[in-house]
């Protein structure tokens, strides 16, 4: 990778441009935060895609003046540019000017914020699909041509993207054998998804079983699940972006029900699908779950709120197979008028959504001071797959200690006589499979 297309942080200046408005640079200049930018200045523009500069050629040539008046060292650019326009647009900007867009800019915080293997892998697959057009382009014709040509960089790059997949496609058939155990041992599985910077963290903080959202938390995380425990320990909380980078579970108990909440990573709108689906942990997670919690922003303005909606939902119809649960969070900074009217948009925006999903009414919650948190667990509850047994067991011993097993993993009402023990119980359909299982054996004792 040329040393120009690197992020190295320092002064920048945000570019912009859309077809219909004068772009909002609001996120864009703190993703550029996020990736240790200053930003110094900016530079708009309302008009249609030039296909040499995506600006046109009169901005882009004023972009560079402002670069040079603010001595910055980099120009951020809030949208996509092709490995032309990269390339054009490098050409007239100031010397030793880094230039990066919006896609770049994402997978590079991702890439700091990276910590386990499966993740790191993830986001190296991520930015070698990106790269590879660019790398094809600045790649001579001659060496394109000589396909077995030892040291070909496109031939480089696609091998390390497909010893990336094989890597990831292991990661990923192991994460598939721990949710199999998980069900097995009677959890369901309920994954936190939504815009970066929605509140899934703290809001996973406030459902999890002892993981109180004011304390400080000592133990140690596992984001790829692969402790003892099978848990993290820890979630962190911050209201900046992308501050949740990897998938991290942690248990919950919900009307009796045992519950593991997953947190997955943040999602950011204007991505390509293909880079979207290099992070197959999260969409994974979310494909396997038996409720996903569509958490959306509360606090943010209507069309903000609609915009990261519908990038999730996108995610969401290609993926999600249990229920889709919306939440909406930061209600204590609104008035009641305003929460009303972010539920009002948030259930607008799905009904108006064309997708093969079970959607349910929104639930407004803080999980900053806890209000509606039980009125979501109860939603959850209500959401949760359920299936239901009428079980008669000899009175015995060993029925106290299955008694006692039914009582953990679901609502149990259990009567007593002399001979035998009744249990209406209700829970997650592989757990009152087990339980039937459970109940025969101790019959034919």
């Amino acid at each position: 990778m040329n040393v120009r297309d690197r992020l190295t942080g320092g002064r920048a200046v945000v570019a912009a441009r859309e077809e219909d408005s004068t772009p909002d640079t609001t996120e864009i200049r703190r993703l550029a935060a996020s990736a240790g930018y200053d930003v110094v200045g900016e530079l708009t523009q309302r008009r249609q895609e030039d296909r040499r500069y995506n600006l046109g050629a009169g901005k882009a040539r004023e972009l560079a003046a402002v670069v040079a008046d603010t001595e910055a060292t980099a120009v951020v650019f809030d949208g996509a540019l092709t490995p032309g326009q990269y390339t054009d647009l490098l050409e007239v900007l100031p010397p030793e000017t880094t230039l990066v867009d919006r896609y770049r800019l994402v997978l590079e915080i991702f890439a700091a914020g990276a910590g386990s293997s499966t993740a790191t892998t993830q986001v190296r697959l991520a930015t070698l699909r990106y790269e590879l057009p660019r790398v094809r382009r600045a790649s001579e014709e001659s060496v394109l041509n000589r396909a077995t040509e030892k040291g070909s960089p496109v031939l480089d790059v696609e091998r390390r993207i497909d010893d990336l997949e094989r890597r990831l496609a292991e990661a990923t058939d192991a994460a598939a054998d721990r949710r199999s155990r998980r069900r097995e041992e009677g959890f369901d599985l309920v994954a936190l998804a939504g815009y970066t910077n929605a509140g899934k963290s703290t809001l996973l903080r406030r459902l999890a079983d002892d993981l109180a959202v004011d304390a400080d938390d000592d133990g140690t995380e596992d984001h790829d699940g692969t402790a003892a425990a099978d848990v993290t320990e820890t979630a962190t909380v911050a209201d900046r972006l992308f501050e949740t980078l990897e998938t991290t579970t942690r248990r919950a108990t919900l009307g009796g029900r045992r519950v593991l909440l997953t947190d997955t990573v943040g999602l950011v709108t204007d991505l390509p699908h293909d880079l979207v689906r290099s992070f197959s942990a999260t969409i994974d997670e979310i494909g396997a779950s038996d409720i996903v919690l569509a958490v959306v922003d509360g606090s943010a303005n209507d069309a903000q709120i609609r915009r990261r909606l519908e990038t999730t939902v996108d995610v969401l119809a290609g993926d999600a197979s249990g229920a889709v649960l919306p939440v909406v969070t930061k209600v204590d900074r609104l008035d009641e008028a305003s929460r009303d009217a972010a539920v009002a948009v948030v259930a607008e925006t799905l009904a108006a959504a064309d997708v093969d999903v079970d959607t349910h009414d929104p639930v407004a919650v803080s999980a900053h001071d806890g209000e509606g948190v039980q009125a979501l667990r109860e939603a959850v509850v209500d959401a949760l797959p359920t299936a239901e047994a009428r079980l008669t067991v000899p009175n015995s011993s060993e029925t106290q200690a299955f008694v006692s097993w039914l009582h953990d993993r679901g609502d149990a009402a259990v009567a007593y006589d002399a001979e035998a023990v009744t249990v209406e119980f209700a829970g997650a359909p592989s757990v009152v499979d087990e339980a039937k299982r459970r109940a025969a054996d101790l019959r034919e004792r």
